[in-house]
């Protein structure tokens, strides 16, 4: 079977290489607020200013009056379909490889699924996690199709349970730029970087005023950092199955050095410890490495 990018390793893009090797020392986030320019996804630069990424995914620019309905970014509803899984620890090469083919495979043998990306888990959780797959569907009744199809079944019955001991569900909608790049998640910024899959889970419903608040905090967070990020989106799970998690995130980050510069800065850390920690109950984040489109699994 043919070989698919899945993401044992990561390249760093040269967007983010040529910006880290020449740029100044890193210490905080403050240095990266101004976005790279370049060809980018994203990011994209008009007579009027940089435009720039909205809360819901979408452009904005910042140059521009906002009170204008003709100024108004058209974003498109997405649902995000995540997957975690527990692999046994007798788990050979062979048989991982060929688990994550034929789930990768999935998207040419149904309609609906916009882009997937998937791989190993890089980073040590408390569930003991290994692998993740994260889906993009157009709607929801592409996603309910989705988990009744026979192929798909038939890959988790051959090539998923059986090395498998636990899955985990989480699904959400959520928006971005109506644009066919973003949505499928297409060119060359998709190719490379590090996919980061937070999940949380919040005290009690009465807090979804401040859970809101927070998440809101996040995400303008998230915007002041193109040079960093290539997308993110974030919803309400809706998937029963896993009712520990009320919410989730999924940002695509455009290197593993832009990642680590984000994950350790004292902005991140802050905004945890003001907006978040004293109202979830549980959080799960975990990550795993893109390689480029056409290089094979190691």
């Amino acid at each position: 079977m043919q070989s698919h990018p899945h993401t044992f390793s990561c390249s760093t893009s040269h967007l983010t290489k040529h910006y880290l090797n020449n740029g100044a020392p890193l210490k905080t986030l403050a240095s990266l607020r101004k976005p790279l320019s370049g060809a980018g996804v994203i990011i994209r630069r008009f007579p009027s200013g940089l435009k720039q990424i909205n809360r819901r995914g979408a452009i904005n620019s910042a140059a521009e009056p906002q009170n204008s309905s003709n100024n108004a970014e058209k974003t498109r509803k997405v649902v995000e379909h995540i997957c975690l899984l527990k692999a046994k620890v007798d788990l050979s090469d062979k048989d991982e490889k060929d688990m994550l083919d034929f789930l990768y495979t999935c998207q040419y043998q149904m309609r609906g699924i916009l882009a997937i990306s998937l791989g190993r888990i890089s980073n040590q959780n408390l569930e003991n996690y290994t692998h993740a797959v994260f889906m993009r569907f157009q709607k929801r009744e592409d996603l309910v199709k989705f988990y009744e199809n026979p192929f798909y079944l038939g890959v988790l019955k051959d090539h998923v349970t059986p090395f498998c001991h636990e899955l985990t569900y989480v699904d959400y909608e959520s928006q971005v730029e109506d644009d066919i790049l973003p949505i499928f998640r297409k060119g060359e910024e998709f190719n490379f970087g590090v996919e980061f899959i937070l999940l949380i889970g919040f005290k009690d419903s009465s807090l979804m005023e401040a859970a809101n608040d927070a998440l809101t905090s996040f995400e303008k967070l998230l915007m002041e950092f193109p040079s960093l990020i290539v997308q993110s989106t974030r919803g309400l799970n809706f998937n029963h199955g896993s009712k520990d998690y009320t919410h989730a995130v999924v940002i695509r980050f455009r290197s593993s050095d832009a990642f680590d510069i984000f994950m350790g800065s004292s902005e991140y850390r802050d905004i945890w410890s003001s907006k978040f920690e004293a109202i979830i109950e549980k959080k799960l984040s975990i990550s795993f490495s893109v390689d480029p489109v056409g290089n094979e699994l190691m």
